[in-house]
């Protein structure tokens, strides 16, 4: 089966979440993607929290679909804990104390507000060099549009300063679009827009963009396919970093006894990022149930929308713990304070598990899940025409 010319009639979007280092099973997914349909071309990609590095890289490169995965995935093996943060420890202790003095100083004193439990500056440096940005900005997605080679790109971002999830679009002859909450903002992309998308609350500091300040797009994301259907997708390949656990996995236990603050906030952590797609997608697959009963006079504009959901087949969260050893020293004993050693399940430090042997897994677990449903994908990119609008969405406890 040779695959699909990259001109479809019906625009197919990539949907790439978030999930911290957990993103490097997206890329393996995209790995195999590649490798199967290398001159695939996507004109409409979307990216939220770090799933907004990939979509950058994706939608600015130069190059053909595969060489712009190989890039991918090479920026994500080669990734390390000091690429994102500064691990060392007068800088980690530093940050602690500063911390500490807010705490205890009442709100009063004019010094330096904390911004993030770490320094990012690593990142932002990695991420200029490896996207090619000219004093910040993302030239290559300016390329790509002047090439027709990409429709539109959108990352998003949460602004602290309103309260609002605010999505940031570039592209040809796009419509602004605003719902309760959340809106969207034609702009030019930069380095900033990026690092804003991935900013972990609390964990790494906000950027500033305009007049305000922007955090993780997951936060108030409550419709994460909704960025993508705003810019035209008709099919929307959706990867997502949230292991779907059978009834008997659900109910064991991840932890005894009273929980430490790692089980809390990865807790918390999976509830804003991993969580929504899926509820997005049961909201998606009613309507299209309710859209084909309807006479095409009687839809109102409203389409029905061919999706595909890929999930991990294993746990990365109880994947982290054989990794955490190899962690920089003051950081993992900082985690082990946090209690990340006390779970089975240690999902928050999975978030920030930035070592270049989990992400080395993680990627060949996604290429290895995407070729198990290798034909299921085949069907989606290339014969979906027969399928109508049925969703290739895996039911709850089927991943495997």
């Amino acid at each position: 089966m040779e695959p699909a010319s990259p001109d479809r009639a019906d625009p197919l979007g990539l949907v790439i979440g978030g999930g911290g280092a957990r993103a490097a099973y997206q890329v393996g997914a995209l790995r195999y993607l590649a490798r199967r349909f290398p001159d695939l071309r996507i004109p409409i990609i979307t990216g939220v929290s770090a799933g907004a590095i990939s979509a950058a890289l994706l939608a600015s490169h130069h190059g053909s679909f595969k060489q712009a995965v190989d890039e991918l995935v090479s920026l994500w093996q080669n990734l390390r804990v000091e690429d994102v943060f500064r691990v060392d420890a007068p800088s980690l202790a530093w940050s602690g104390a500063r911390w500490v003095f807010q705490l205890l100083s009442g709100g009063r004193g004019r010094g330096v507000r904390v911004k993030g439990l770490v320094d990012t500056s690593p990142l932002h440096d990695y991420l200029s060099e490896t996207l090619h940005a000219v004093d910040g900005e993302l030239t290559g997605v300016q390329y790509n549009l002047a090439k027709g080679r990409l429709q539109a790109v959108a990352l998003s971002t949460s602004s602290y300063t309103t309260g609002q999830s605010m999505t940031w679009i570039q592209g040809c002859d796009l419509q602004e679009w605003e719902r309760p909450q959340r809106r969207s903002r034609k702009t030019v992309l930069t380095v900033d827009h990026v690092m804003a998308s991935c900013a972990l609350p609390l964990v790494f500091p906000a950027v500033k963009i305009g007049d305000a300040w922007y955090g993780d797009g997951g936060i108030r994301l409550a419709a994460p396919l909704s960025p993508a259907l705003h810019l035209g997708a008709e099919r929307i390949l959706a990867i997502s970093t949230r292991y779907d656990r059978d009834q008997v996995e659900a109910d064991r236990p991840s932890v005894l006894g009273y929980p430490p603050p790692a089980q809390v906030m990865g807790s918390i952590m999976n509830a804003v990022f991993l969580d929504l797609i899926d509820q997005d997608a049961l909201r998606l697959e009613r309507l299209n149930r309710l859209l084909e009963r309807l006479p095409e006079e009687e839809r109102e504009g409203l389409r029905t929308i061919k999706l595909f959901i890929l999930r991990p087949s294993v746990d990365l969260g109880r994947l982290a713990n054989e990794f955490e050893p190899q962690l920089p020293k003051t950081f993992r004993f900082l985690m082990r304070g946090l209690g990340t050693k006390q779970t089975e399940s240690p999902d928050f430090l999975s978030l920030l598990l930035f070592q270049p042997d989990y992400l080395t897994r993680l990627i060949e677990i996604g290429e290895a899940d995407a070729e198990a449903r290798s034909e299921e994908i085949d069907a989606f990119i290339i014969n979906d025409q027969s399928q109508g609008a049925a969703s290739l969405v895996q039911p709850h406890g089927q991943h495997r």
